[in-house]
């Protein structure tokens, strides 16, 4: 009974952190970690302690898989750099880095035991990217913050465990390279192979709520396969959440996706925000511990505070020189555009070449020219770059991956305390100014930019439905529309002479009402056929194109609704 009540308690106090929190202009996560730390030093509460293991391999999956089907695979690709960059380079230079200031404050740690704790601390939270939108940044700063938030957890605990097998014996530094590159090469392998099976099968299977309660398994079968390969599980999760999301618009119907993003939206309102709620009860615990080790919790403030400045510096420095990297690379891409121009006029439309090597290359010609079109419109400036390193925030992956280190390492409790520390005071600090921060950089509005992109890909849909309700092959032979407009005036007819209309004219209007629903059918089918083959092209932002697409989802739905039974 008091594990229910526990639960119970611990899904309102999320579900009303969320609803409180736009009142106060705060995120979910700062409330709920305010809310621990409270509760924790409440009379009678126990000190809490929960093994992280139990976040690492039952929250982390889930929570990294759902945030990858949701990322665009298009802006994905072409944010490869920076998103790489961010989650993998970063980790690996904050991690060394740190290593030499904790080997340095720290008597008895050797520089394995430095890396360990620079690697626990280097991860940021994806807590920024709620924030980031909410403000209406762009959305290309939302899709990089996405990203590293993805792959810097498992880069780091990648990191963290070559560490802690250097403080067990010596290894070389060739070694931990090919262990790193195993890691990260093989995860991503079995996690697009095992999301790809995940797609086929779940198309295969009509009831909504058997396929969605099957995705559950993705990122775990996922993650089990690649963990027994030493590789990363927490990559084969995202990667198989990549391939997920990128194949359900082909082969799962509206009912399928419409199911799935409500409930893995709930699963991921209750795991992360619970994950917080936890972080904030442990405090007291791992206070306890320190002074156990008869230790202060002021030999934890100083050297954290002192690592989150480190922090700050290096990701700065390392985020402006990503910045002009891609300015660069940009100018270099953006400088191929008139030949790129001129190769497309020479193959013609891609639909209308004979030859099915031509329509691919033509299109990946246009695909080119639209990614040009992206990087001269979504650049990443200074602004752009001084958001990213203020959004660097640590989370709970820091204090579950500190737990994991070795009963025996020197200093534990202390790195444990350091590590919540850190986590701590940079949600609070960067969390709590995040938004003030990016209004006073007053960054490029695109939002005028969207509207006129969404009005044209409209544009798009609707000559798609005159085609459809002009064809002859789906419509007959005479109009649609005008003989639906011709029932309707016979009814108006018929009620003016009659109290009731006939019945041949009522048998008329079901026979065009289920006309049109079965057209409307034909027309949201090439529409999204459509929208499929712009995706490919990349020729409208992934906004535009999800906004198209979920108009399209509701409305098969309400065909469905409105099925005779």
């Amino acid at each position: 009974m008091e594990i229910v009540a526990v639960v119970v308690v611990c899904v309102l106090a999320v579900a009303g952190a969320n609803l409180l929190a736009p009142r106060v202009r705060l995120a979910a996560p700062l409330l709920l970690v305010a809310v621990g730390v409270a509760v924790s030093y409440f009379p009678g509460i126990p000190d809490i302690s929960v093994d992280p293991e139990i976040i690492l391999v039952g929250v982390l999956p889930p929570l990294l898989y759902a945030a990858a089907v949701a990322l665009p695979a298009m802006d994905f690709k072409r944010d490869f750099q920076a998103i790489s960059g961010l989650s993998v380079v970063l980790v690996v230079i904050s991690a060394l880095l740190l290593g030499l200031f904790f080997m340095w404050i720290l008597p008895d740690a050797d520089y394995a035991t430095g890396v360990a704790l620079g690697a626990i601390l280097s991860p940021t939270d994806a807590l920024a990217t709620t924030t980031v939108k909410r403000v209406g940044a762009p959305q290309r700063l939302v899709t990089v913050l996405s990203g590293e938030s993805l792959f810097n957890d498992a880069s780091a605990l990648v990191v963290l465990r070559a560490a802690i097998a250097a403080m067990a014996t010596s290894v070389s530094l060739l070694g931990v390279a090919a262990s790193f590159a195993w890691a990260i090469g093989a995860a991503v392998v079995v996690g697009g192979a095992i999301g790809w099976v995940f797609i086929v099968v779940r198309a295969r299977i009509s009831n909504v709520a058997v396929a969605t309660a099957v995705s559950f398994t993705a990122p775990y079968i996922a993650y089990l396969p690649a963990e027994a390969m030493s590789a990363s599980g927490l990559v084969a999760a995202v990667a198989a959440g990549l391939v997920t999301g990128r194949g359900a618009v082909r082969r799962l119907t509206a009912a399928h996706r419409q199911s799935d993003q409500q409930t893995w939206r709930t699963v991921e309102l209750l795991l992360e925000g619970g994950v917080f709620l936890l972080m904030g009860l442990e405090l007291k615990a791992l206070v306890t511990d320190v002074h156990r080790s008869h230790e202060t919790v002021w030999h934890a403030v100083w050297p954290a505070v002192i690592a989150f400045f480190i922090l700050i510096v290096i990701r700065w420095a390392f985020v402006m020189t990503l910045v002009a990297s891609i300015g660069r690379r940009s100018r270099r891409v953006i400088a191929r555009e008139p030949l790129l121009a001129q190769m497309q006029d020479r193959l013609g439309d891609p639909d209308a070449a004979a030859d099915r090597m031509t329509r691919r290359f033509r299109r990946r010609i246009d695909r080119r020219l639209a990614d040009i079109e992206y990087y001269r419109t979504e650049s990443i400036g200074v602004r752009e770059g001084h958001v990213v390193v203020w959004a660097g925030m640590r989370g709970v992956v820091t204090l579950a991956a500190a737990q994991t280190l070795p009963a025996d390492t020197p200093y534990r409790s202390l790195l444990v305390l350091v590590a919540f520390v850190v986590a701590g005071g940079s949600l609070i600090v960067q969390g709590g100014t995040l938004g003030r921060f990016i209004t006073a950089l007053n960054l490029p509005d695109h939002r005028a930019d969207a509207a006129r992109e969404r009005r044209r890909l409209n544009r798009v849909m609707a000559g798609i439905s005159y085609e459809v309700l002009t064809d002859p092959a789906v419509c007959g032979d005479d109009s649609l529309l005008a003989r639906s407009v011709e029932t309707v005036r016979d009814l108006e007819a018929a009620d003016d002479d009659s109290d009731e209309p006939g019945v041949d004219l009522l048998d008329r209007r079901l026979r065009n009402a289920a006309e049109m629903r079965r057209v409307r059918r034909v027309i949201i089918g090439r529409q999204r056929a459509e929208l499929v083959e712009l995706r490919d092209r990349g020729a409208y932002s992934s906004e535009a194109l999800s906004a198209t697409l979920a108009r399209l989802d509701a409305e098969e739905l309400s065909l469905d609704a409105h099925r005779p039974r």
